[in-house]
């Protein structure tokens, strides 16, 4: 399970179920002890019971903002601007957590008892294994057993709203075409790219791709190393490294155009011109890491998951509901 504040970004992170290592750092949930209070980021003045924001009528309180701002530690001092942004960024947040319960509420049937009694089982043995009670994760994510409860029943409505947008036989075709990330497949490359700006014409493209040809002609003919023309020519930070890339698995860490080249790529071989939105490229497949099976029956619910992020559904959906509600802002 997943608190309140970070449900949604969670959902968005979807790849993490399967690459924990290429997760977003998460920021711990501690009191601040670095000197910083909230009361420092929203002054005294404003009471935990005056309204922060309304979202289609549904009260946001400034003692919601504060609890979401008392998960996270801070520097020891900041500047107006910045004490701006954090109250910002945790109002954003919470708004985006109405707008998105209150579009499942619309959109999706309501959650049965059983399944949301065995939804908080789940959680209860999970937590369990960990030495803490329910009590422990609420104070631990400072919420209530009603915003659990209201998480809870989000989440369920969400998994819904997934299989209906893409039942089994969509999602093994979606599982199927990208059956390499599933099973944890990790390329290792190389590569040196000339940078060409976004109105680039053809015949830009077509001289920078000339260039790449004739600098593959001369690494297959041994005459200069695939490293040392990165180091020299390439225009990605990456050229101090001879072009290395790092390990990267199908999806979510390079272009569509750049993974789906590499991963068709056997160890040691240069690919030929591969455009992408930053350029072209030539790529050096430099190790493989098989991975292991996977099953679809197994994964079904996190193929939807990693669907969802791939089509960036949250990110749709939120924008669509905050151009046609109704927020109203009211802390600066």
């Amino acid at each position: 399970m997943i608190s309140r504040q970070a449900i949604w970004a969670m959902l968005a992170s979807a790849a993490s179920l399967l690459f924990t290592g290429l997760a977003p750092a998460q920021v711990p949930k501690t009191t601040p002890t670095t000197g910083t209070t909230t009361a420092q980021i929203i002054p005294v003045s404003f009471t935990n019971e005056q309204i922060a924001a309304t979202v289609n009528g549904e009260k946001i309180l400034i003692g919601d903002v504060r609890k979401a701002l008392d998960s996270k530690p801070y520097a020891l001092s900041l500047s107006e601007e910045q004490k701006k942004e954090l109250r910002k960024a945790a109002l954003d947040s919470l708004v985006e957590d109405a707008l998105m319960r209150q579009y499942l509420s619309k959109h999706v049937p309501q959650v049965s008892q059983t399944e949301y009694n065995k939804e908080v089982n789940e959680l209860q043995d999970a937590l369990k294994k960990q030495n803490k009670t329910v009590a422990a994760f609420l104070k631990e994510n400072g919420q209530t057993e009603e915003q659990l409860r209201r998480d809870i029943i989000a989440r369920l409505q969400w998994k819904a709203m997934l299989g209906r947008f893409l039942p089994d036989d969509k999602a093994k075709v979606y599982y199927d075409t990208n059956k390499v990330f599933f099973d944890k497949v990790m390329v290792k490359a190389s590569h040196i790219m000339l940078k060409l700006p976004a109105n680039a014409t053809k015949d830009q493209r077509d001289k920078a791709g000339q260039t790449l040809l004739v600098w593959r002609q001369e690494i297959l003919a041994g005459k200069v190393k695939f490293e040392d023309v990165a180091k020299q020519f390439s225009d990605c930070p990456t050229k101090d490294k001879g072009g290395d890339l790092g390990q990267f698995p199908y999806k979510f860490v390079v272009v569509p155009e750049f993974a789906k080249s590499a991963f068709s790529m056997k160890v040691g071989e240069i690919s030929g011109v591969v455009t992408t939105v930053f350029g072209v490229h030539l790529i050096k497949v430099t190790e493989r890491t098989p991975g292991e099976v996977s099953n679809f029956e197994a994964l079904k619910d996190t193929v939807r998951e990693i669907w969802a992020q791939d089509e960036e559904l949250i990110v749709r959906v939120l924008a669509e509901q905050r151009k046609i509600g109704d927020v109203k802002v009211s802390l600066p």
